[in-house]
């Protein structure tokens, strides 16, 4: 077996997210958030896209959330088969609503706090170290109603209190945490990003990009807290990455990509650097948005994060020419089909050098460790007659995924860790599919919520624990 190329203590594991895989959506205390408004189906990207007001549940429709795949009450047996496969990491996030069901409370609910709590305690039990996002798209309900979610810059204190309970309440069980998952993905993806809705009358751009102000603020105000609370404590910020390749030489196409890795990279920009970057003047001034920063906001967001984490599915394409008509539906991040890499079923690119490009580039530009918390393949997995379950296609992915991060570290880019998307099945953000299974363990449960809700390991998770075992070394 060749020598492994990851360094000794790198952190090999998996990740899930609270509202794709806890359920329980009323339990212990929980409040409704974003994501238990998302439905199934024809209506689930107007009302992601925050196009479509949804502040109830309807009767006749299916929220896939609401049960998701039973971790709620099924958390010990999956940390036990994370366990088995070696895991030395579990990403996982809190459900903000679990503690405040409405956001505003004073105090957490003591239900809430006793449940992760017991999470992070077996993770301790099996010498896992949590990495806990504090805010996985899922804003309480009540926020959004009351306040209008992160327009509002009441938010920030909300967080705030929110964030220092965690930090308090889990001292000593977690110190890997990360703010915004996916933070980018607000512009995107408003109401699911960030819980916003737009009027008929008013500019997108200056709701998002207030917003974005204040969830970076936010963000940079819990660093410090997570500081003050626990030195020890590191905190990293989480960008949708990937890459945006020029469509061709032609300098257009070339700017054109230019401009859209910058659109992405804005926000840890901010974060890993302290600091508005000097393009965001003329951005806004494009955009017609004219951002209301309050005195001391500047000296907040110096706050910088410890490392730079980030997830990894595809790469992309801009040209100048770019459309609604030309760009791939598959993702809400808009790009054009790459005729020079294959794809997914569901249409997401698939380049493991890209990943290479990636991450060299991100330490290039922030020079802080980085921490691949998201990489894995969207596949339909199928039981054959005895049961077991051949993703050998999700093994080639990821095999090669790992070779190019391998590569990156061969480069000089300092790697914390790596936490495949979806360890265990649970429920695509995406689509609200569990058809599209990401997992190394298969989840007996459709895209209707019947099943079993079985746990079966799949030919990768013996593949994973193979990798985990060898720290890299052994990918066949």
């Amino acid at each position: 077996m060749s020598e492994s190329r990851f360094p000794q203590g790198f952190l090999w594991g998996g990740a899930l997210a609270a509202n794709q895989s806890e359920g329980g959506f009323r339990e212990g205390g929980k409040g409704l958030t974003t994501v238990d408004m998302i439905p199934h189906g024809p209506h689930r990207m107007p009302v992601k896209l925050g196009l479509e007001k949804r502040f109830a549940l309807r009767d006749d429709e299916f929220y896939p959330s609401h049960n998701a795949i039973d971790f709620y009450h099924r958390y010990r047996e999956d940390i036990a088969l994370m366990a088995e496969m070696g895991f030395s990491v579990f990403r996982t996030s809190i459900a903000w609503s679990r503690l405040y069901p409405k956001g505003d409370e004073l105090t957490p609910c003591p239900e809430g706090i006793a449940f992760y709590r017991s999470v992070f305690e077996e993770c301790r039990k099996h010498q896992i170290e949590p990495l806990v996002t504090l805010c996985h798209f899922d804003v309480p309900m009540h926020l959004v109603t009351e306040y209008g979610s992160w327009r509002n810059r009441k938010m920030i204190d909300f967080f705030a209190r929110y964030a220092r309970s965690c930090f308090e309440a889990f001292d000593g069980l977690v110190k890997y945490w990360l703010t915004f998952n996916e933070i980018n993905i607000l512009l995107h993806s408003p109401f699911s990003g960030a819980g916003l809705v737009f009027e008929p009358d008013e500019n997108p751009e200056q709701v998002k990009y207030q917003a974005a102000h204040h969830e970076l603020v936010a963000s940079a105000q819990v660093t410090r807290i997570a500081h003050e609370v626990n030195p020890a404590n590191q905190v990293g910020c989480m960008l949708a990455g990937g890459n945006f390749y020029p469509w061709s030489s032609k300098p257009e196409d070339v700017w054109a990509a230019l401009e859209k890795d910058r659109e992405n990279l804005f926000f840890i920009d901010v974060q890993a650097r302290g600091a508005y970057p000097a393009y965001a003047a003329r951005l806004f001034r494009e955009k017609g948005v004219t951002l209301k920063i309050e005195e001391g906001d500047a000296e907040i967001l110096k706050n910088s994060v410890d490392f730079v984490s980030f997830s990894y599915y595809a790469s992309r394409c801009a040209s100048a020419e770019m459309n609604e008509q030309n760009s791939s539906a598959a993702n809400v991040v808009k790009s054009l089909t790459n005729p020079h890499v294959p794809r997914s079923e569901w249409g997401w690119g698939i380049d493991p050098l890209g990943l290479r490009i990636t991450m060299n580039m991100m330490y290039d530009r922030y020079q802080k460790p980085l921490f691949l918390v998201e990489n894995g393949l969207g596949a339909r997995d199928e039981p054959d007659a005895s049961g077991e379950i051949h993703d050998d296609y999700r093994i080639s992915y990821l095999r090669e995924h790992i070779r190019a991060m391998g590569d990156a570290i061969e480069d000089g880019v300092p790697v914390m860790g790596y936490t495949s998307w979806g360890c265990i099945d649970l429920v695509a953000a995406s689509t609200g599919e569990m058809s599209k299974r990401y997992g190394f363990v298969y989840v007996d449960r459709d895209d209707l919520g019947r099943g079993t809700l079985a746990r079966t390991r799949k030919k990768s998770f013996w593949w994973y624990k193979k990798v985990i075992a060898s720290n890299g070394a052994d990918l066949e």
